[in-house]
């Protein structure tokens, strides 16, 4: 018996059908690049210098772009702190999502070097007064003091990093706040600078404030990492016990995107995700992927 259900349907009319169920949705965006490491310290046999700068804040940004399609997304790293003493931490990499792109942010520079330009900037090392990279699509790093002075912050997507105060390493600047999860989080602070000589007052490494950057290295402590998927840079080390010298790692970045419940979104494979309703909305949390080449499919 003959097939005839099929008799007014072909292949040709079910592609058409396939391309007009994709439809466009309005999409709220979140995009955070990965926080900069922090800087190591350096010494030089019993002579003591300067403390390092803060990693940068990973840039901080916000969009509602109408989508359909097939997109590329990419969770930034942070950047890893320097383990190496005298040597510039690593700058965070960029976080990339329906066609925008948040920087890294900048490293934080070693004791003799400038802090490294990004999202925001990294703080200077704390040698011959260096100075705070500059922050592009965020605020600046902080400047370091005279040679054994504490590091500079790094610069935040809020403010920018402190400059040295008397061997007190500077404050990390400021994050940004969201409220696209449902609750409001700050992301993209900067790392503190780490303390300079012992001998000078104060020794106390810089805080990374308003969303947990890392606090830089005080004399005897280690510096801390920035929190993983905030886009926060890592504290700077100092120029104490051999430990606290060291840098700390930028946490990695994250995407958060906001659609109305129904629209279709579909991800590849290598991608690390989390969903909610909110309202009228599902909101997406993207904390990691696999590759440069993973997608998301929306619409």
């Amino acid at each position: 018996m003959a097939v005839t259900s099929m008799a007014n349907s072909s292949i040709t009319n079910f592609k058409k059908y396939n391309v007009m169920r994709s439809k466009a949705a309005s999409v709220r965006v979140l995009l955070v690049g990965g926080g900069g490491g922090g800087g190591a310290g350096q010494n030089a046999g019993s002579v003591s210098y300067g403390g390092a700068g803060g990693g940068g804040g990973g840039a901080f940004k916000t969009a509602t772009p109408t989508l359909s399609g097939l997109y590329t997304i990419t969770v930034g790293g942070g950047g890893a702190g320097s383990q190496v003493l005298n040597t510039n931490g690593v700058a965070g990499s960029n976080s990339v999502a329906f066609g925008l792109t948040a920087l890294g942010g900048g490293y934080g520079g070693a004791g003799q070097n400038v802090g490294g330009s990004g999202g925001s900037g990294g703080g200077g090392g704390g040698d011959a007064a260096n100075a705070g990279g500059t922050g592009i699509d965020g605020n600046d790093g902080g400047a370091a003091g005279a040679t054994n002075d504490g590091g500079g912050g790094g610069g935040g997507a809020g403010s920018v990093g402190a400059s040295t105060t008397d061997g007190i390493g500077g404050d990390g600047g400021s994050g940004s706040s969201s409220d696209i999860s449902g609750s409001s989080l700050f992301y993209s602070a900067g790392g503190g600078g780490g303390a300079g000589q012992t001998v000078e007052v104060g020794g106390t490494g810089g805080s990374g404030i308003g969303g947990d950057g890392g606090n830089g290295s005080s004399v005897g402590g280690n510096a801390t990492a920035g929190t993983t998927n905030r886009g926060a840079g890592g504290g700077g080390g100092s120029d104490s016990t051999t430990l606290s010298r060291l840098g700390a790692n930028g946490g990695s970045g994250v995407i958060v995107f906001a659609v109305a419940v129904g629209t279709l979104v579909i991800f590849s494979a290598g991608v690390t995700f989390s969903a909610q309703q909110v309202g009228t909305e599902l909101v997406y949390t993207v904390t990691a992927t696999s590759t440069t080449s993973e997608t998301v499919t929306i619409g």
